[in-house]
């Protein structure tokens, strides 16, 4: 385990100006925090932190970040609490150690959802503070070199998270060593397999082709050299993850692999890259299709580099990358060679990294309105960092995914021009949104104003981006749908009560429905969330329902002997049937009567105030009503046992609707139903549900089932209906 002193050493080497009291602080207190805490491989737990500020100082950080690294495990795993770190550190470094601990204590469904949460939590907190990323990645670093001591059932969990998630992050941050480094940790646990085929290969190869990485060093070398161009060549394999990756993607076996070898070439300045290419170009013959200029077009990275592969010697297909000594390092580190902290300037970053830039913007458009699962794929999708390049008509340059499609090019440039495509053109020509689009495609994008992008868009389009702006539209436009519905519904309550309809008014009751918006008050009307009659007494607090043809009567008969009230059944009470006296002595009782017994009305065709009722009731499921008339009731007379009596008792308050089934046969021509359909409107009735039982050249049989408030409501419907000519007949079914 590294000593405090060597710590110290190792960071001094490189900003002689360090906090010396800070990192010793820092030291102390991390190691007083986890104490006697222990690893899975039995080291003390103070060496992980130890090690990860070991790791950051190779990417030569501020002690700033040494000491968060040193302290990114005690409110997650020790006693410390912010507020102490805060008193001791300062709240800067306190809020870095926060932004580092996972979320606890944390209600969710699954590992998945709470993975994605503190992923989302991690990305919010890096958007406000790169170092935070730093940390994360240095910690997952060691983790991963040590994941050989993990149980054997989380190695694969982690290894799998590793590989989605924060590998492609480090390289999206451009720190490609680091990057490789995670990515072949995962691969030896995700798959074994494939990892010990790839690398048994490389070895045979590498036998093979004894002493050629050094003979191509040398012979690039001597041509530099002699067309006076001072650098520096470097060969190496490629790495057994890159190896499969490209093997995966081009779904070709390892013989069909050609550039195995890969070379690196530093120079001074810029025009010796395209001198040094020059050279190159003039020696060996190319490969077509494998040129890239990355100098001219950076990635979003801001990774620097020319690409190049040539047929060396040996007919061995090699590839190089030809760049400046200050790109290696910034493609070395990424973010952590710009610097961001280390020359500050009144407390703010001097310089900032267009992948920081990135980062930011990425993180401020995906966190808006999605689920942490959402959230977690879309990220995953704008990490992988395979890019295409496109130009705007004007000549912008767009980077985007490879595989993306003009949808994912409209949403690039922004999302208003996303949500309003409805067509492409591709180098002057009209072309699918659905095309794959290549490097260098002039892209124009076709909008119309009254275009609402289809939910169906999302399974086309590649870019995080892309998806969470579709899927934020067709949100916006079902609750639109919803809100429209909700203003017709309001209007017409409004309408039917005879009172003034005003937005002043509804934005006036507004705190009283707990709403904060009439947009969002009338969605919920739509919805079903709040009832009409609710938003008209917001607005008009003294206004009274008057039911029509309200029923009179009934309202005394709940002071009668014998008789009793339902929780579930306003409107009616009940008794059990007693006979005379000499009856009621042989009477079989009825037990299990409670306050909340459900209470439901026949299916075929239920039962309205005015109508003689009983009740049957069955074990384990309640009360069903039944008119007296209805021919069902024939199946329970040799069970007296299970019928009571019920009684109407509504009264002038009661708002309930009961349900009713009429029959109307009726001309088969065009317009009937809707007629209908209006005459029950007209009357105050409400369908609850339609069906055509028979229909002919003719004429058709419909059954409606009908909520209406009593006996003379329906009555004074069927009436009218009657009266219409296209209505041969409409009667009560069960009558």
């Amino acid at each position: 385990m590294m000593r405090q002193y060597e710590l110290l050493e190792r960071v001094q080497r490189y900003n002689p100006q360090a906090d010396e009291g800070l990192l010793n602080k820092a030291y102390v207190y991390a190691m007083q925090k986890h104490g006697s805490q222990r690893r899975a491989n039995g080291d003390p737990y103070f060496s992980h932190p130890l090690e990860v500020a070991g790791i950051l100082t190779d990417l030569k950080l501020d002690d700033s970040t040494i000491a968060v690294a040193l302290l990114h495990d005690t409110i997650e795993d020790t006693d410390a609490t912010r507020s102490e770190i805060d008193a001791t550190f300062g709240e800067d470094i306190g809020r870095l150690v926060e932004g580092l601990t996972k979320i606890k204590r944390l209600d969710l469904v699954s590992r998945k959802a709470a993975q994605a949460e503190n992923f989302r939590k991690l990305l919010l907190a890096i958007s406000e503070d790169v170092r935070v990323l730093l940390v994360k990645l240095a910690d997952r670093l060691h983790n991963m070199r040590t994941l050989h001591f993990m149980p054997v059932e989380k190695r694969g969990r982690i290894a799998e998270e590793t590989l989605e998630i924060y590998a492609p992050l480090a390289g999206r941050m451009g720190m490609h060593d680091m990057r490789e480094e995670l990515e072949e940790l995962a691969f030896k646990v995700v798959n074994p397999e494939a990892h010990a085929a790839v690398t048994d290969r490389l070895a045979e190869i590498r036998v093979r082709n004894q002493g050629l990485i050094a003979e191509i060093e040398k012979d690039l070398r001597e041509k530099f050299e002699k067309n006076g161009i001072k650098a520096e060549v470097y060969g190496r394999e490629k790495r057994p993850y890159s190896i499969f990756r490209k093997m995966e993607r081009k779904a070709i076996s390892f013989e069909q692999l050609s550039d195995i070898l890969g070379f690196r070439v530093l120079v001074e300045t810029r025009a010796d890259c395209y001198a040094a290419l020059g050279i190159v170009h003039t020696s060996w013959p190319t490969v077509p299709g494998r040129f890239k200029d990355y100098i001219s077009t950076p990635k979003q990275n801001d990774y620097r580099s020319i690409h190049t592969t040539v047929v060396g010697p040996g007919r061995q297909r090699v590839e190089l990358q030809i760049r400046t000594f200050a790109m290696n390092e910034v493609a070395e580190y990424g973010i952590a060679a710009h610097a961001l902290y280390k020359d500050k300037v009144g407390g703010k970053a001097s310089d900032e990294s267009r992948a920081y830039t990135w980062l930011r913007r990425t993180v401020e458009m995906l966190a808006e309105g999605d689920t942490p699962e959402e959230f977690l794929e879309n990220t995953k999708l704008e990490l992988f960092h395979d890019q295409v390049f496109c130009f705007t008509p004007k000549g912008r340059l767009i980077a985007l995914p490879r595989g993306a499609t003009p949808i994912d090019f409209a949403y690039a440039v922004h999302t208003d021009i996303g949500d309003t495509c409805v067509g492409c053109k591709l180098n002057g020509r009209m072309m699918p949104l659905t095309t794959e689009m290549k490097n260098g495609d002039e892209v124009e994008i076709i909008c119309s104003k009254g275009q609402i992008p289809p939910p169906a868009w999302e399974s086309i389009a590649v870019t995080g981006k892309a998806r969470a702006s579709i899927r934020r539209a067709a949100r916006a436009a079902i609750r639109k749908q919803y809100a429209g519905l909700g203003r017709k519904i309001v209007e017409r309550a409004f309408e039917r009560a005879a009172r003034d309809y005003s937005e002043e008014r509804l934005k006036a009751a507004l705190p009283r429905l707990a709403q904060q918006n009439i947009e969002d008050m009338l969605a919920s009307v739509g919805r079903g969330e709040i009832p009409s009659i609710n938003v008209l007494k917001a607005v008009y607090p003294d206004h009274k329902e008057e039911r029509a043809a309200a029923p009179k009567g009934g309202a005394g008969t709940g002071g009668e002997a014998g008789w009793f009230g339902l929780k579930k059944a306003s409107g009616m009470i009940f008794r059990v049937p007693s006979g005379d006296a000499a009856d009621a002595e042989h009477a079989i009782p009825i037990r299990g009567l409670h306050g909340d017994m459900p209470v439901r009305f026949a299916p075929e065709g239920g039962a309205v105030p005015g109508d003689r009722i009983v009740g049957i009731m069955t074990p384990g499921e309640g009360i069903t009503i039944y008119p007296i008339q209805s021919p069902a009731l024939k199946d329970f007379d040799d069970e007296p046992d299970r019928w009571l009596d019920v009684r109407w008792d509504i009264d002038a308050a009661n708002r309930e609707r009961f349900p009713a089934r009429i029959e109307v046969v009726a001309i088969n021509e065009p317009g009937t139903l809707a007629q209908v359909a209006q005459v029950i409107a007209d009357n105050d009735g409400n369908i609850s549900n339609l069906k055509i039982v028979r229909s002919a050249p003719d004429f058709s049989q419909i059954e409606i089932d009908l909520e209406v408030w009593d006996v003379k409501h329906l009555n004074r419907l069927l009436s009218d209906l009657r009266e219409r000519h296209v209505v041969s007949s409409a009667n009560r079914v069960n009558a």
